[in-house]
């Protein structure tokens, strides 16, 4: 007979055996207060994420895109550095291009005979440095004469040094031995002469300097033009016309 006085559970499935105190073990439900975990194989794709539009991050690709944004940035960092150091030097010596004056151009023995052109020239200048705190060294340099952009003959120049606010007179002197010329040439000396303009165009390396700091080495360009030039003598020679005046000048 059974026992009345035990309260019976209330469930549609037999109450499974009692433990040792004589009360039925708590349904498998209150062991997880939620819902089932998903299986294991829905976990592992939940959390790998196996979506075959996905794709996994290239760990060798992260790091590449790492190292060149690092190397950017020190690329920027030097750029701004060197920026800065040169801003700061021109800000105390405030360096300025030479000046370059025409003082005197001669011509002699000039002779032109059908397309071959002879000729002396005599060029005297004047380079002043117009800085206060910087030097500057002349070396290798070279001249050629011109006249309507043909070039008429070259020459070196001997090499100088300028102090600050100094001037310097130096001179070329160019020699033509029956170049040949075009019919242009030909035609516009007979149309200037016995007043014909040429152009003397000077390169030279140079290189600025104050106390123990050095600047490295620049092409400097001087081109004084529209030299004219009055032939007498038989129209063999001459010397420039309009006094000195100053040329062109540039790195």
């Amino acid at each position: 007979m059974a026992d009345q006085t035990r309260p019976q559970p209330v469930t549609s499935y037999p109450a499974g055996p009692a433990n040792q105190n004589g009360y039925p073990p708590p349904s498998s439900g209150t062991a997880y207060p939620y819902a089932a975990p998903p299986p294991a194989a829905y976990n592992y794709n939940y959390y790998n994420n196996n979506n075959p539009y996905y794709q996994q991050p290239d760990a060798y690709a992260v790091q590449r895109a790492t190292f060149l944004r690092r190397v950017l940035a020190i690329f920027i960092a030097c750029f701004v550095i060197a920026g800065t150091v040169i801003f700061i030097v021109w800000l105390i010596l405030r360096p300025r291009l030479p000046e370059v004056r025409v003082d005197s151009l001669s011509v002699s023995s000039f002779n032109l005979s059908d397309n071959f052109l002879s000729g002396n020239w005599d060029f005297q200048f004047t380079a002043r440095n117009p800085n206060k705190k910087m030097t500057i060294d002349y070396d290798d340099i070279q001249a050629s004469i011109y006249y309507d952009s043909k070039q008429l003959a070259e020459t070196s120049v001997a090499p100088f040094f300028q102090d600050k606010r100094s001037e310097t007179a130096s001179k070329a002197t160019f020699a033509a031995t029956r170049t040949f010329v075009d019919n242009r040439v030909v035609e516009g000396i007979k149309k200037e002469t016995p007043n014909i303009e040429f152009d003397v165009l000077m390169l030279a390396r140079v290189r600025f300097k104050a106390g123990s700091w050095k600047a490295r080495s620049r092409f400097l360009r001087v081109y004084c033009g529209e030299l004219k030039v009055g032939l007498v003598q038989n129209k063999s020679s001459g010397n420039l016309v309009g006094g000195p005046r100053q040329c062109v000048v540039r790195l």
